[in-house]
């Protein structure tokens, strides 16, 4: 996905939780200064199945499905869970705000980690990107790209990992360690789980294939006009 496309779910997304373009235009800039440009061919997926994994508990059962994919892309603590299964990422997706010590760790044997800015992390960013080995260090944003700092579409850390691996030609997505109906998180959570599953519908829309994911639940997703 280019920005062209993803730039009106952007405004709605932002209009939805009352977020500031400038801000996050300003997380971007300071994430800039700290990336260099990333080889996107690294993560080339073509004809490959990729399992975006995600943070829920379900993980825990559900690692074979990770462990059978060609790649993995794992948002945030998923890569944690899959590390003590002995199971490998190919790319890490976070915005710091979990476990910022993991992508440390993942840059310094050279596997991808793909930090995202926005405006509540500037001073995440700051502390923790600095000690990152940046040849590893996919840079994103969900404003306007400029400079090492890419945009795919995406929103939480995991829906953003499945728009990554579609951009790199994924050929099918799996969804292990999902839950939309997690009542143990707070309203705000709920809200972007909600709006995470809004946009793999409309992903899914777009690549022509069936989530598992999403089946039991697509006639009540609000569509993404």
């Amino acid at each position: 996905m280019e920005y062209d496309d993803w730039q009106p779910v952007y405004d709605d997304v932002c209009a939805a939780f009352g977020y500031e373009q400038a801000a996050d235009r300003r997380a971007r800039d300071v994430l800039a200064a700290h990336a260099e440009p990333f080889d996107m061919a690294r993560l080339d997926c073509t004809g490959q199945t990729v399992a975006i994994a995600g943070g829920a508990p379900t993980l825990a059962d559900e690692r074979e499905v990770a462990a059978a994919a060609d790649r993995v892309f794992a948002a945030s603590t998923a890569v944690d869970v899959l590390a003590d299964a002995g199971i490998e990422v190919d790319l890490m997706v976070t915005d710091l705000d979990k476990n910022p010590e993991t992508a440390r760790r993942l840059t310094a044997q050279g596997t991808p980690v793909a930090v995202h800015a926005h405006g509540d992390n500037i001073a995440a960013i700051r502390e923790h990107v600095p000690t990152y080995d940046t040849t590893h260090v996919l840079a994103t944003t969900q404003a306007a790209p400029t400079g090492p700092v890419v945009d795919h579409g995406g929103f939480t850390d995991g829906d953003r990992a499945a728009f990554l691996a579609d951009h790199c030609g994924a050929a099918a997505l799996r969804f292990p360690g999902w839950a939309f109906d997690d009542h143990t998180v707070t309203e705000e959570k709920r809200r972007k789980l909600a709006w995470a599953a809004r946009l793999l519908r409309w992903l899914e829309t777009r690549r022509g294939e069936a989530f598992g994911v999403l089946d039991g639940r697509r006639a009540a997703i609000d569509a993404v006009t």
